[in-house]
């Protein structure tokens, strides 16, 4: 019988959060099970990925190598949102992901024709080339962008950055309507496998797509035998996969992470989350013994920027007794003399 305790530290160790990855081999395996990963939320445009907290050390340098090596391409994923997955599985979730594009508009042609042409080509070049302003240019980039037609090569965080179109860089890769089905059916099994157990709202919150597809695909993958529905107390009505039947009894260790806003985890948890910490403004969340329990508040600013109070869902007891290991992790984020955390639990330091 499988136990919200025994889903949370599976999902815990398969994350890589008890166990951070350390070689170039296992950093790529488990990009493949995570992806399409985010830059870090609040970040500069051009921020390479990252994978908070499951790497040993800063894994910046790390994903920029790969990303100069397009081992990494970015791209826009999870609900037109800027992610990175691997080049060897771009079809598949530029199928699962894609906005379709039915007609294009007459600057969306424009820009399209201008790159067909003269490309690749910076924003700036693309302005001169087709007589439209930035502000033109920017939004028909990142609607065709979504539908997979042109791509931004960023291979570092220059401002000024070469736009292609997508076919002429991957003409192997085949993206049409008839695969979406089977290759988001994949994405979906490599999210539950990561996650061990989700609800049809947290592949909602996660994936973008519309309630309406998250249950037809759900009912597919039942249907294959591929995942099964099933009820855990304290988490609700969700589906695991079905090799996930027994999973190992495993104690969840004292752990507290802080994970941004375009973490997995967070994204997939962010309806309960805004819901919880609703009318506050939140800087990052808590994941406290493999549960989100707090949230760490502060009005983000460019620069230094400080911790309002940091909340925690723990008894007084326990807020008490793990107020050091708690303030310690956050610290680690927002460290003085750059930034300082004013309060604890309402109380100030």
């Amino acid at each position: 019988m499988l136990s919200k305790d025994m889903i949370c530290a599976e999902r815990l160790r398969r994350q890589r959060l008890l166990e951070p990855v350390r070689t170039r081999e296992e950093y790529l395996a488990l990009f493949s099970q995570l992806q399409p990963i985010s830059p870090l939320y609040f970040s500069y445009p051009g921020s390479p990925p990252s994978l908070v907290h499951r790497t040993v050390g800063d894994d910046q340098e790390l994903a920029g190598y790969f990303r100069e090596r397009r081992e990494l391409v970015k791209g826009r994923f999870l609900d037109k949102t800027i992610g990175y997955v691997l080049e060897a599985d771009l079809e598949l979730y530029a199928n699962a992901f894609r906005r379709p594009l039915a007609t294009m508009s007459w600057i969306q042609r424009r820009v399209y024709d201008a790159l067909s042409t003269a490309g690749p080509l910076t924003p700036r070049q693309l302005s001169e080339e087709t007589n439209l302003m930035n502000k033109e240019v920017m939004p028909a980039l990142h609607r065709l962008q979504e539908a997979f037609l042109v791509y931004e090569d960023q291979l570092a965080t220059d401002w000024e950055r070469g736009w292609y179109i997508f076919g002429s860089e991957w003409p192997e890769i085949t993206i049409v309507e008839e695969q979406r089905e089977a290759m988001a059916s994949g994405v979906l099994l490599r999210f539950l496998a990561s996650h061990v157990f989700a609800t049809a709202r947290q592949v909602q919150d996660w994936s973008g797509w519309a309630m309406k597809e998250v249950m037809h695909l759900l009912a597919c993958l039942e249907s294959r035998g591929a995942i099964v529905s099933i009820t855990i107390d304290g988490l609700g009505d969700g589906w695991r996969r079905t090799e996930d039947t027994n999973l190992p009894v495993q104690a969840i260790p004292p752990t507290v992470f802080m994970l941004h806003k375009a973490d997995s985890l967070v994204r997939s948890h962010a309806s309960t989350l805004k819901a919880r910490f609703h009318g506050v403004e939140v800087l990052q969340y808590l994941l406290v013994d493999g549960a989100f329990q707090g949230a760490v508040l502060g009005h983000w600013r460019i620069g230094p920027h400080d911790v309002d109070d940091i909340i925690v869902d723990l008894s007084p007891a326990e807020s008490t007794d793990r107020r050091d290991e708690i303030i310690s992790a956050v610290a680690r984020g927002y460290h003085p003399p750059f930034s300082q955390i004013k309060k604890y639990a309402g109380v100030n330091m």
